[in-house]
């Protein structure tokens, strides 16, 4: 299967369960299992090519001027996330199918895991780091959304409000450190990044992009001091904090270590900085794992544990050290999610977690006491189960480990971390399902349905099969183990099997064990002992930050960012005018190279309209129409200014979008009053004006200085015309730029007004919800002063001049790629036409001749203009590359088909839907205001009865 298509398949399926959620729970389940399934199936069809050692490409380019592409790679290291991340989640959707409650919105939940998963598969296939951090971002959205699926607990609203900030926090330290590392490969690549060791390791850079880098990896692998927020992320279903421990998202910081492990590891800096943040949070975890009573809290700090051991391991900067890694991350895998779904099965039917309320479950849940005891004995490392094995290889790596000149220390640690790993592991099996049965339990518990058991229980038999035959397991780690290494050390010779003989690890792993089963001897002293023990709370310290935090922005921002407009104008332009006379004063302007142009009359003339205008506006702004109207006069000048220069498409640009916005103004001080309060002092007012003046003097003498030189470099105008019709097929430039050299850009232009009239939409309907509604019922219009509402000469002449105006907007259409034209111009140019038909005959009218709504015309043409982008990664080009030809089809004469014109096409329908939509909202409150209540044009009601005339012999008799 493509990788596009690997990775594209979730985020499509993403679409189903919403749709299937009227279907019923099983098919809103059965639909998302087979999307990933398909996924899964579509990642294993790949796996001859990644065991022949291959690494599987996929490529287009995007925007490769600025290095961003859309890469894709499918190595042994991607492959082994990927397998993990769909494999695992199969199993987290048939066990939420049962977990869930009837209460429980499927098709939400289940939106929200296949988003989760899409983003997380693209991280581990992302072969262009640019692509990889927007999939990293979404990992963070997607899992505030399933952290917080269950809205109405305080605590899971807060959990996930804390897992965004402090992984988003990390993620924007990590892209600064990406594009670092960017700068010193020259490529935003990782197969080109991976291949540079020694010049990333060189660089002076190397420091600052490897820090930046592993702060985004320690937030999202909760690795100390940021691993407050992965257990407070427990308040999720069980499903997603399953799936969170297990396969996704606290992997993906160690998958990011590894895959950069080539480049950054190997240094002091990177030994020192990860060895040890591992090594603590090890150690720290599986302590404070120890005394939480919560058995989801409990495996939450025992994740932070085992993760911070993945670190140390990836840390040392040895070969065997990243194999024992890539194999714990197997065995954890496994382990972590039956612990998981077996703590869930557990709260699901003793309705608690509490493990101070348990006890004695082994009898009354022999299928979830045996998943249960198996997973964690194999957490604790006891023989004949695959935790055992990679813990021996952790405890190998740490005792050839010397960090800080102490060869003792990570020996040390590392064996006092697996005691309480194992303490905790005898404790949840001892105090949940051990001792004698209760009879306080909030409910009598039982072993569950199939369902619930059935997903652990594969698990566990993997936990067992790789435990006692490693050597099923070994081929495949080794594998991976050398997509990680690259090029920088060979895959260890060392064999994966049960006995190594009477080595260090051992009697370490036996210490560890020994001295667990001591520790749950003494438990309930040493948990008195903790209790008393003053210690900070990482909860209350964050919430300490968030909250100094957001005092001191308060008082840097409330005084500037008070809502005022004309505060922040000023403050802007004195910003810069000021930056402006520093370079002016500081810096060196050659003499003038033009003589100045001697001025007609009509410029004159044009000019002193232009500021007569800007003056009266000024004097008289307070009168609102008479200020529209002021407006409109400066618009239209400015028009006859772009005429003058030459600039028809300017103009007519600027000529229609001064009608359209004059109507829609219209329409909006309808329901305002005439004149604007006096809200400000004249010292105030006394200060803007001098603001204005001195940033309008600034602009002039710029303008003025910059027109009698040439420009230094050739301008880049001289590029659009030398590539206007060679590169883009067309002898209009303007229009070229737009749709062609700058295609992207007017992409996003027609997405922000499409999202400006759905604003303007949105305001009006709390308009006529909110308060505002009673006025608007109780307003009666000026009938008798505005006369007719439907005058009959204007109704029949926009009648008339209808086809006329769609014609002429088909002609300028047509002819915008080589003249004055395009799908802007002609967009508006409609959108007078169709506004004059509602200003003539109202909008009951209009909008009961009304076939499409406007929202769709402006989701079409965004659509159709990013469908024609898109299509340019079919023939390898990058996104919105256009293509033309020239076609001959007799009897017309040879003329041009260009893609630019599809991309037109979306451009005109965005700009006419944003304008109705716009003057439908204004036309509502019109009407709730009973400004339209006449449904008839020309104010005639064919349904009034008209005068009998009298019949002949009536007259006769007058006669």
């Amino acid at each position: 299967m493509s990788l596009f298509i690997l990775v594209a398949l979730p985020f499509l399926g993403a679409l189903l369960p919403g749709l299937m959620n009227a279907a019923g729970r099983a098919a809103c389940a059965g639909v998302t299992f087979t999307v990933s399934l398909a996924a899964f199936i579509g990642l294993l069809t790949n796996l001859p090519a990644i065991l022949a050692g291959e690494v599987v490409t996929a490529r287009v380019d995007w925007i490769p001027s600025l290095g961003m592409n859309f890469t894709l790679m499918l190595d042994g290291l991607g492959f082994f996330f990927a397998l993990l991340i769909l494999g695992i989640g199969l199993l987290i959707i048939a066990y939420a199918r049962h977990y869930l409650s009837r209460n429980d919105n499927m098709g939400e939940f289940f939106t929200y895991l296949l988003l989760f998963q899409g983003a997380m598969v693209g991280i581990v296939l992302s072969d262009n780091i640019l692509l990889l951090l927007v999939f990293w971002e979404l990992t963070s959205l997607s899992s505030f959304l399933l952290i917080g699926y269950w809205k109405h607990l305080p605590e899971g609203r807060q959990g996930a409000r804390m897992a965004l900030t402090v992984t988003g926090m990390g993620g924007l330290a990590m892209i600064g450190g990406m594009l670092i590392l960017g700068q010193i490969a020259g490529s935003y690549d990782l197969s080109v990044i991976l291949q540079n060791r020694e010049l990333i390791q060189s660089s002076p850079l190397y420091l600052p992009a490897l820090i930046l880098i592993l702060l985004g990896c320690f937030t999202k692998s909760a690795q100390f001091p940021f691993h407050f927020w992965l257990p407070h992320a427990m308040a999720a279903p069980t499903p997603v904090s399953a799936y969170l421990h297990s396969a996704t998202m606290v992997k993906a910081g160690i998958f990011l270590m590894a895959r950069m492990w080539p480049v950054l590891s190997g240094t002091p800096e990177w030994f020192a900085i990860v060895t040890t943040a591992g090594l603590v949070t090890m150690v720290l975890g599986a302590v404070i794992a120890l005394f939480k009573h919560d058995l989801k809290a409990l495996l939450a700090f025992s994740t932070v544990s085992h993760l911070g051991l993945i670190t140390m391991l990836l840390g040392t900067g040895t070969a065997f050290g990243a194999m024992a890694a890539m194999f714990h991350i197997l065995n954890h895998a496994t382990f972590k999610a039956a612990l998981f779904m077996s703590a869930g099965i557990v709260d699901h039917e003793a309705h608690t977690r509490d493990i101070r309320r348990l006890g004695g479950l082994r009898t009354l849940m022999p299928i979830t006491f045996t998943i249960a005891t198996l997973a964690a004995l194999s957490m604790a490392g006891i023989p004949l189960l695959n935790g055992f094995l990679s813990k021996e290889m952790m405890l190998e790596e740490a005792n050839h480990t010397v960090l800080f000149g102490t060869p003792w220390l990570v020996p040390a640690l590392a064996t006092f971390g697996s005691l309480f790993s194992a303490a905790y592991c005898f404790r949840l099996i001892g105090h949940t399902f051990l001792g004698p049965v209760r009879d306080d339990y909030p409910t009598k518990p039982h072993d569950p349905g199939t369902g619930l058991w059935l997903p652990p229980a594969f698990l566990v038999t993997l936990v067992v099969v790789i435990g006692v035959a490693p050597f099923l397991a070994e081929p495949f780690v080794k594998l991976v183990t050398a997509s990680v290494l690259g090029d920088a050390a060979e895959v260890p010779k060392a064999y994966f099997k049960i006995w190594h003989g009477l080595v260090p690890a051992l009697f370490m792993s036996i210490a560890a064990v020994v001295g667990g089963l001591l520790m749950m001897a003494i438990f309930n002293p040493a948990l008195r002992f903790w209790d008393a023990l003053p210690r900070p709370e990482a909860k209350v310290i964050f919430e300490a930050i968030v909250a100094a935090a957001a005092r001191l922005a308060q008082t840097l921002i409330l005084p500037l960012h008070n809502g005022s407009f004309t505060r922040y104008a000023a403050i802007g332009t004195v910003a810069i005018v000021g930056a402006g006379f520093y370079a002016w004063a500081t810096g060196t302007v050659g003499a003038p190279t033009r003589e100045i142009q001697a001025a007609g009359i009509v410029p004159i003339v044009g000019w002193t309209l232009l500021v007569a205008a800007t003056v009266a506006l000024v004097i008289f702004h307070r009168n609102r129409f008479l200020s529209l109207i002021l407006i409109g006069i400066v618009g239209l000048m400015v028009s006859v200014g772009f005429v003058f220069f030459s600039a028809p498409d300017l103009a007519m640009t600027q000529f229609t979008v001064e009608v359209v916005t004059i109507i829609l103004l219209l329409l909006a001080l309808n329901f305002l009053p005439n004149r604007t309060p006096v809200e400000s002092s004249l010292l105030r007012r006394v200060r803007d004006m001098g603001v204005a003046i001195v940033g309008g003097l600034a602009t002039f003498a710029l303008a003025f200085h910059y027109l009698l030189r040439d420009a230094v470099d050739t301008p880049i105008s001289e590029f659009h015309l030398a590539n206007s019709y060679k590169g883009g097929g067309g002898t209009n430039v303007v229009n070229v730029i737009l749709v062609d050299f700058r295609g992207f850009d007017t992409y996003g232009e027609i997405i922000v007004l499409g999202i400006a009239a759905l604003l303007i939409y949105a305001l009006t309907e709390t308009l006529l919800d909110g308060p505002v509604r009673a006025r608007l019922l109780n307003r009666i219009p000026d009938q008798p002063r505005a006369g007719d509402m439907h005058p009959m000469m204007m109704v029949v002449l926009t009648r008339v001049i209808m086809p006329v105006v769609l014609m002429v907007g088909f002609y300028i259409f047509l002819r915008g790629h080589n003249e004055p034209g395009g799908g802007f111009i002609a967009g508006l140019i409609v959108s007078i036409g169709v506004v004059m038909q509602y200003m003539a005959s109202g909008f009951s009218w209009a909008s009961a001749r009304l076939k499409y709504p406007y929202h769709g015309v402006i989701g079409a043409g965004v659509l159709v203009a990013g469908f024609t982008g898109i299509g340019s990664w079919f023939v390898g080009k990058p996104f919105l590359t256009s293509d033309f030809t020239y076609v001959r089809i007799p009897p017309f004469e040879k003329f041009e088909l260009a893609t630019a014109a599809l991309f037109d096409v979306g451009v005109f329908l965005a700009v006419v839907g944003a304008v109705m939509l716009s003057l439908e909202s204004f036309s509502r409150l019109a009407r709730r205001a009973h400004t339209d209540d006449n449904d008839h044009p020309m104010d005639i009601d064919p349904s009034r009865d008209e005068e009998t005339p009298p019949t002949s012999g009536t007259a006769q008799e007058g006669v």
